[in-house]
């Protein structure tokens, strides 16, 4: 295998087949949630007062991509699949807690999806800090009182405010070497020569209850407390290495080859790896049991989504199969764009859902894969090592690339998850690794240059309908693969042309509602009168 270094070392399968969360937008909804509770377990005490001034396309999308809430859901303390996110306004309330929002507008030398959280304690205490969410539920702390720092939860993660002090770093890292913690990373970062200061540990493991009490109690330490990411399974295994791992397509090929397995028994063979043969198991049960659900209960259920411009359609999919699949998509491709629209109809009702690699396009793998599946008499082993399979596919475009909307348009969300797909469908039917990584090269350049454009803000409109295109994207480049027709531009080549064409997009074309099928006079008529933003 190649000797080239892995970038993504330590990402878990479940942060590109997950989180699992609750709808409509992993992004502007599960990460923003996150970006705000870590935030809070940066002020001592409980908040009683918080402003949100949001950037870019958070600030153009907050209301419709649940954003408000789930900034609020964060300060509060909740999950990221926790349902009550939908009534976090009414649950802020009930709390005492005082929220408002602030759309500061577009500025480029900002990250697409930036909040400033600026919180107040019961106790008067004031903390700002600057969060960015960086797709498919990942985020990034960038400042915390005007000072440049990154924490983005991946390990185990010790924040300590102090003077600068002489000596003052050297009795932290002895404090933690005493108690035998590890140290993976230390970062101190200040505002000038003997004046504010923070220093981030990153941890192999984290320290046992003694720790904390010990450091708030050494001189000139105003502040100490541990990071929790919620949903985050990374923490697990922090700083693991092993000879599985890879962050590109020639370095998959090359452990497939090595190994003798597929892509998903290497995917599988890394996440023991990473998390523990027991929990990486139980993580890809939940995984398929929270797909099953979401690709079947809408259907047999609708509800009203957040803002009313789709539900039902899934069902009127599925009832329509008799009358036209056996022309046009067939039965079991037809029941892979009713299980997809399904998905996006739970999701926009702030429901459970699995993102795959994001909640905007989370009906594309567990459609094809489950439909496919059924069709096949698969077992459930076969399902997972196809769902295995998809993640490692999401994890090298999400290494060289970018799945966020906000960034890099509909195709690194729609088209990563085709790509993902269309792999899984591959190994599903028992191909080659080289025709899995084929279909996914195939896959996406079907879908470059997607742009996206939510109609007002919300991930129902074109969502929905492009979830169903993946489908067929991802069914149409397998069956190619499959019988032997290769792509000219290698699976690398073609998720790095996703991430030039991506950066080429202009910004009413990334998940602002500002340009496509977002600012046409029907869309906004429709945008005029939907309940997403009341």
């Amino acid at each position: 295998m190649a000797a080239q270094p892995q970038t993504l070392a330590t990402t878990s399968a479940f942060e590109i087949l997950g989180p699992v969360m609750v709808g409509p937008s992993s992004s502007h909804t599960a990460g923003a949630l996150r970006c705000a509770r870590v935030a809070a377990s940066l002020l001592e005490g409980r908040v009683a007062r918080v402003r949100f001034t949001l950037w870019n396309s958070f600030a153009h999308t907050y209301r419709g991509h649940g954003t408000d809430r789930a900034l609020v859901a964060g300060v509060l303390g909740l999950d990221t699949d926790d349902e009550r996110i939908r009534d976090a306004f009414d649950l802020a309330r009930e709390a005492g807690l005082d929220y408002s929002f602030e759309a500061a507008g577009d500025d480029a030398s900002v990250y697409p999806n930036t909040v400033d959280i600026d919180m107040t304690s019961e106790g008067g205490e004031r903390c700002q800090v600057r969060g960015e969410s960086l797709g498919g539920g990942k985020m990034r702390i960038s400042r915390i009182d005007g000072v440049g720092v990154d924490i983005t939860g991946a390990y185990v993660t010790l924040f300590v405010a102090h003077r600068d002090a002489p000596g003052l770093l050297a009795s932290l890292t002895h404090l933690l070497a005493m108690a035998e913690v590890n140290i993976a990373f230390c970062r101190t970062y200040r505002t000038e020569q003997g004046g504010r200061a923070y220093s981030v540990f990153e941890t192999d493991e984290a320290p046992d209850d003694s720790v904390l009490p010990m450091i708030r109690r050494i001189r000139d330490v105003d502040f100490a407390t541990l990071i929790s990411v919620p949903g985050s399974l990374t923490a697990a295994a922090p700083g693991v290495t092993a000879a599985e791992l890879f962050d590109d397509g020639a370095q998959l090929l090359a452990a497939c080859a090595e190994r003798g397995l597929s892509i998903g028994g290497v995917m599988r063979l890394r996440e023991r790896g990473l998390t523990g043969e027991e929990r990486a198991a139980a993580s890809m049960r939940r995984v398929a049991e929270v797909m099953r659900a979401e690709t079947t209960e809408p259907v047999a259920t609708p509800r009203r989504p957040f803002g009313g411009l789709i539900g039902g359609k899934a069902r009127r999919v599925s009832e329509g199969a008799a009358r036209w699949a056996g022309s046009l998509m067939g039965p079991v491709q037809t029941d892979a764009v009713t299980r997809a629209m399904a998905v996006l109809e739970r999701s926009a009702a702030m429901g459970v859902i699995v993102a795959a690699p994001t909640a905007g396009s989370a009906g594309v793998v567990p459609g094809c894969v489950l439909a496919c599946a059924d069709a096949l008499g698969a077992s459930e082993r076969d399902v997972e090592s196809a769902l295995w399979c998809a993640a490692a596919v999401g994890m090298n475009i999400q290494t060289h690339a970018c799945v966020a909307g906000a960034e890099g348009g509909c195709q690194a969300e729609v088209g990563s998850a085709a790509a993902m797909a269309a792999a899984a469908l591959v190994e599903l039917h028992g191909g080659t690794p080289e025709q899995a990584l084929d279909a996914s090269s195939l896959a996406i350049a079907n879908l470059l240059g997607l742009v996206c454009d939510p109609v007002g803000g919300l991930v129902e409109v074109p969502c929905q309908a492009r979830n169903a295109i993946g489908v067929a994207a991802a069914f149409s480049s397998a069956q190619l693969a499959l019988s032997g027709v290769r792509p000219l531009v290698p699976f690398d080549e073609a998720v790095g042309a996703m991430a030039e064409v991506g950066h080429a997009l202009p910004s009413r074309l990334r998940e602002t509602a500002r340009g496509g099928l977002a600012v046409t006079p029907t869309a906004l008529s429709a945008c005029a009168g939907c309940a997403g933003c009341a």
